[in-house]
């Protein structure tokens, strides 16, 4: 499974970004996690192919996670961002219980 992220940038403090992946074929999940420099990497978020999703309690409310089964693609639509919310962001998905990985996206929150 190859993954193909987009979005990201310098944004300033509680202003809005948006994050978009596509996979190459159908996943079982998909989401997004994050590594700030010096930290474990988390779950940001993430969504399975019925629509249930999970968030860290940390995005709770200000992160949003939605999908286009047809294409394949996960969004991620963030605002009210903080500067704690600086990391690279990577796309993750699952297939029949095997983790893939795209590249980073750094998202940088600063005024």
């Amino acid at each position: 499974v190859q993954l193909q992220a987009s979005g990201g940038g310098l944004v300033q403090p509680g202003g809005s970004l948006r994050l978009s992946c596509a996979a190459s074929r159908s996943v079982d999940i998909m989401g997004w996690f994050r590594q700030a420099p010096g930290k474990q990497r988390e779950l940001v978020a993430r969504i399975s192919r019925f629509g249930r999703t999970n968030y860290a309690d940390s995005v709770q409310g200000r992160f949003t996670i939605s999908t286009d089964n047809a294409k394949n693609t996960v969004l991620l639509q963030i605002h009210s961002l903080k500067p704690e919310d600086t990391a690279v962001y990577y796309c993750n998905a699952v297939v029949a219980a095997r983790d893939y990985w795209g590249k980073g996206t750094q998202v940088t929150v600063s005024s």
